[in-house]
């Protein structure tokens, strides 16, 4: 446990939230822009006390169940809560892959049931999907470990390329590739180095594509070809909608109106009402 480091991290995360971000009034008297550490300690049903030892720093280490009430009443995204709890001496903890959603992006996609869509990380990984996109693609928030990631699923495992026509399978590839080095040039110790370095001795396919340093692969403005289980081979834009505070962008499927791929997802959508 970091006692230093976990009280400057959550007394600064205190001060950058303001009252109505928790739904709290402001009131005509309150000076400072960030909450009070009484309003933090309510919030996470705890003692002002104990909140107040976290922040000075003293007192007992914070259990993991004290850690998550802090993470909630702090409004945290799933890397702060990730790093709250390194501060604190615990692994990072198991990830609720819906609660990890940006509130803009969540906002958005929980308006749209009649198109596949889904909301992931930077690094490939699902955070959440609607029925219908589920019913496209299958369930891409079951996965562990690495193979949370596309990009790595793409290089080890078969099955992550049925959903692609063999004859696109070299262009996938490289978008995947590309696409994790600009992760990895932000960051290569990060998840992205490790993605990185499991590929490199697991894949000699990766490793030769990666040697390419491509960074510029275009594919979002084009229309891709997909197949189905039952629908067959379906062609459709993937739209994404970026939030580049989290890290995080919402893909949108959609099809030419009119199109024999547009009559087809209606039927998959009629399966999944």
């Amino acid at each position: 446990m970091d006692r230093q480091q976990l009280a400057g991290f959550v007394r600064a995360r205190r001060e950058a939230l303001r009252p109505e971000d928790v739904g709290l009034p402001r009131g005509p008297r309150r000076r400072a822009g960030g909450l009070r550490r009484e309003e933090v300690a309510a919030l996470a049903g705890m003692s002002v006390d104990y909140y107040s030892r976290i922040e000075q720093p003293r007192g007992p280490m914070p259990s993991e169940q004290m850690l998550s009430a802090l993470a909630r009443a702090l409004r945290l995204s799933r890397f702060e809560r990730d790093h709250l709890f390194q501060l604190g001496g615990f692994a990072t903890p198991p990830r609720d892959h819906d609660s990890g959603v940006s509130p803009t992006l969540r906002r958005v996609f929980e308006g749209l049931s009649d198109v596949p869509a889904l909301v992931m990380t930077n690094l490939g990984e699902v955070l959440v999907q609607n029925p219908l996109a589920m019913a496209l693609i299958g369930d891409y928030t079951r996965f562990t470990g690495l193979s949370r990631y596309l990009v790595y699923r793409w290089f080890t495992d078969p099955s992550a390329r049925e959903l692609f026509p063999v004859e696109d399978h070299p262009k996938r590839g490289r978008v995947f590739t590309a696409d994790l080095r600009v992760e990895y040039a932000a960051n290569p110790v990060g998840t992205a180095g490790e993605i990185v370095a499991a590929l490199l001795e697991a894949s000699s396919e990766f490793a030769a594509i990666w040697r390419l340093h491509e960074v510029d692969v275009t594919h979002y403005l084009e229309l891709k070809r997909y197949r189905h289980a039952t629908l067959g081979e379906l062609e459709m834009y993937a739209h994404p909608l970026l939030d580049v505070d989290h890290a995080q962008y919402m893909m949108v499927y959609a099809a030419v109106p009119g199109s024999p791929t547009d009559e087809k997802l209606k039927q998959l959508a009629a399966t999944v009402e």
